[in-house]
This record gives structure tokens, C-alpha cells and sequence, in this order.
């Protein structure tokens, strides 16, 4: 299992966002999982890797939270969880992505 965090330079959940995937694939027990933390500093970069906000999860190259009608674009990413909109998914929201990937 491959897993990506893709951030912007000055995202404000990038540290819980970790902190958080890290709880999930630890309590997973995902020993394997190759975790890679990415930068998306530009425009570009953002509209080629169509980066829906900051943070965004990828396992083995896919969303687990997608998007629909996403471009790619430098901005805060919402994600909906049972205790309203927040900046970053849950340990349990985490946890059933990765189960499903893996």
C-alpha cells in the first residue's frame, strides 16, 4: 500500500492531517505502507496532480474522500465528518479508506 499526503507549503491541517493517518495505519497495523508526504506549492502543480485542496489523502494513486467536479487548485480542503465540516477526515473516516484499499 502506498499512501500520499499532499499539502500546500502553508496548510494549517498538514500536521494533524499526519498525525491522523498515521493513528489510522497504525491501528490497522499497515506495517507496509509506504507513506510519502508531498508539496503542491504552485498553480500548475495543483492542476496536474488535480489536487482538490490541502490536505488531500491518495492510496495507491487514488482519493479515498473524491471530489466531484474537481480541477485542481491551491486551496483548504473540507471534509465532511459525523461531527460537521472539519479540515481533516477522522481517525476512523481514515481507518475505512484504507481498509477499502487495501
Amino acid at each position: 500500500m502506498r499512501v500520499e499526503l499532499l499539502c500546500s507549503p502553508d496548510c494549517p491541517n498538514r500536521q494533524p492531517a499526519r498525525e491522523r493517518l498515521d493513528e489510522a495505519l497504525a491501528a490497522l497495523g499497515v506495517a507496509e505502507a509506504v507513506v510519502e508526504t508531498r508539496s503542491v506549492a504552485t498553480h500548475e502543480d495543483a492542476e496536474a496532480l488535480r489536487f482538490p485542496g490541502s490536505p488531500t489523502f491518495r492510496v495507491d494513486g487514488h482519493d479515498p474522500f473524491p471530489v466531484e467536479g474537481a480541477t485542481g487548485g491551491l486551496s483548504c480542503r473540507i471534509y465532511h465528518t459525523p461531527d460537521g465540516p472539519a479540515g481533516v477526515p477522522t481517525v476512523a473516516q481514515l481507518v475505512r479508506a484504507l481498509e477499502r484499499a487495501h
